[in-house]
């Protein structure tokens, strides 16, 4: 068995953005060892997602997790020839993602996991991503004869997240050069279902619908990786049955869009991608 010492992969993703399901459906890939990718050890604090996945068993929708404490789920995974890592979701939940912007403090249990992960994945939910008005999305022209007063200053959501990335590289090195090449950074656009757009290639579904956070990582990180997921499949309600769902099993569901268009079932693809190139150092 060869360990990758000191590799940890980060998933970093707020709160609505399907962190919760992908956790569920890939637990039940790691468990099972179907796909590229296994479970290689005892994973720690696993009650969110075995939760998640006994809702999908019944073929619903999980609930919203919510936690105001730091709490660590840590999953040792490792690859057909035996090159592990850890998979590390640092907050179940996504609130305290928020509160890094929002009160611009970094907390102390993030900052070592911050600094150690050779790899930070950040989900990102496309569809529900404010853009807002501004000169990246209107000509000045337009924006010109706009009325401003009596309107609420709100940040968009890209604008948010490239301030998170910011506080967590400065974090992770305030000294490093650019372009960063360690920690790697993927992207994960998350119900990728939901976008309708298939056979787009992820990464230009970025640059479209959020192109200054695109702008940022693509001039910040060597070689940034954009996928898709759509971790169910399908929508699915919180409240009824989905028949076909109990019948063949949530493992049967989902699938992840590569960098090239390309779909696959295998919902591990993702880290292992990563984890190759963790190995090829």
């Amino acid at each position: 068995m060869t360990a990758l010492s000191g590799n940890t992969i980060l998933l970093i993703g707020e709160s609505g953005v399907g962190k919760t399901h992908f956790g569920a459906q890939l637990l039940k890939r790691l468990m099972k060892g179907d796909g590229s990718l296994r479970m290689n050890g005892a994973a720690t604090n696993l009650e969110p997602f075995e939760a998640a996945l006994e809702s999908l068993n019944e073929g619903k929708a999980a609930g919203h997790t919510a936690t105001s404490t730091y709490v660590d789920s840590i999953w040792p995974i490792a690859d057909a020839d035996g090159y592990s890592a850890e998979l590390i979701w640092p907050d179940y939940g996504g609130e305290q993602i928020k509160n890094i912007v929002t009160f611009r403090r970094v907390p102390v249990a993030w900052q070592e996991r911050v600094r150690d992960a050779a790899v930070w994945f950040l989900l990102v939910r496309l569809q529900q991503a404010r853009v807002g008005e501004d000169i990246f999305s209107r000509p000045l022209a337009d924006l010109r004869g706009s009325a401003v007063e009596n309107h609420e200053v709100v940040v968009s959501d890209q604008a948010r997240l490239i301030e998170l990335l910011q506080m967590l590289m400065y974090i992770a090195d305030p000294l490093a050069q650019r372009p960063i090449a360690r920690p790697k950074l993927g992207i994960l656009l998350t119900c990728w279902d939901e976008l309708r757009i298939d056979g787009a290639v992820p990464e230009v579904a970025l640059k479209e619908r959020l192109p200054m956070l695109w702008d940022f990582v693509s001039s910040n990180w060597q070689t940034p990786k954009v996928m898709g997921l759509s971790a169910l499949g399908r929508p699915l309600s919180p409240s009824e049955q989905d028949v076909e769902y109990v019948s063949r099993g949530p493992e049967h569901f989902g699938y992840v869009v590569g960098s090239d268009g390309s779909t696959s079932p295998d919902l591990t693809l993702p880290i292992q991608s990563f984890l190759n190139e963790l190995r090829s150092k």
